[in-house]
């Protein structure tokens, strides 16, 4: 088996490779190439080094404020999600009626597609704050907290599946010990449930870090980056960016990998440490 799995190997991967090599590896060798160029046509450019990567970070301060703003929203979304799918998680893996039907409408936001998604929650904000003479974009505020309600709405019911599946898979033995033992609910808690499910937990720090670091149609159509450029992430300033303003294409895509650069880093360094918590069963 092992040597006809050799031997057909290659066969079989190549497809996978070839797709992986046109969809992503060439378009990306082809990025950090036209990062250190500078754009006098669509097709015609002019390299220039390191110059565009200087104008992103020294002479254009949008950069760093969408970066800071894009921070803070994720280290918010991050806990919030993860901590309120959890609870849920406990909750629908009780013995109690309709678990499966609260599941599945939790789960159903994240079947809604970003820009939709919102426009809704623009409407249901501006909405509110009507009643107070203001709307989303009248302050920076209002602006992250709706991002984060609208992150949390759509995000929340997919990480709680993550987290059931993780729950479910938890050996009753293990429980039972603990029981025996004396632990009280806390206690099982702590040195039973979250060590056993440390794979779910990583996965969903691992969704949640990277979908809130790279969020763009929401932020685009909740927004808009709005009052200003207060409100605008990383992945929208990138597109102004590229599109918005004449000859700074180059630092369009200057900046686009070094947003990769740092998603990726940060996306790295979870999956090392939550795996490095990880226990066998």
């Amino acid at each position: 088996m092992e040597k006809a799995i050799k031997k057909w190997f290659p066969l079989f991967a190549l497809p996978t490779l070839v797709s992986f090599a046109i969809a992503f590896l060439v378009p990306f060798i082809m990025g950090l190439y036209l990062s250190l160029c500078k754009f006098k046509t669509v097709k015609k450019t002019e390299f220039v080094g390191f110059e565009n990567y200087i104008k992103a970070f020294s002479n254009d301060k949008d950069f760093l404020n969408a970066l800071w703003f894009t921070t803070k929203f994720t280290i918010v979304s991050v806990i919030t999600i993860n901590l309120i799918a959890f609870i849920f998680a406990m909750l629908l893996t009780k013995a109690i009626k309709g678990t499966n039907f609260f599941r599945t409408i939790f789960f159903m936001p994240n079947l809604i597609g970003g820009i939709v998604l919102g426009y809704i929650w623009s409407m249901i904000i501006n909405g509110v704050l009507y009643y107070f003479n203001a709307t989303i974009t009248t302050d920076a505020n209002y602006g992250f907290w709706g991002l984060v309600i609208l992150m949390n709405w759509q995000l929340i019911g997919y990480m709680m599946i993550i987290y059931i599946s993780g729950i479910q898979n938890i050996s009753p033995d293990l429980i039972e010990a603990a029981e025996i033992d004396g632990a009280n609910a806390w206690e099982k808690l702590i040195h039973v449930t979250l060590p056993q499910i440390m794979p779910s937990i990583t996965i969903c720090l691992f969704l949640t870090l990277t979908n809130s670091f790279k969020l763009f149609d929401q932020n685009y159509a909740l927004t808009a980056g709005a009052p200003g450029k207060d409100t605008q992430m990383l992945a929208l300033d990138i597109y102004n960016t590229f599109y918005g303003r004449v000859g700074y294409q180059g630092v369009g895509q200057a900046k686009a990998v070094v947003f990769f650069i740092i998603v990726a880093a940060i996306a790295l360094t979870q999956l090392y440490l939550t795996r490095s918590k990880e226990v066998e069963n």
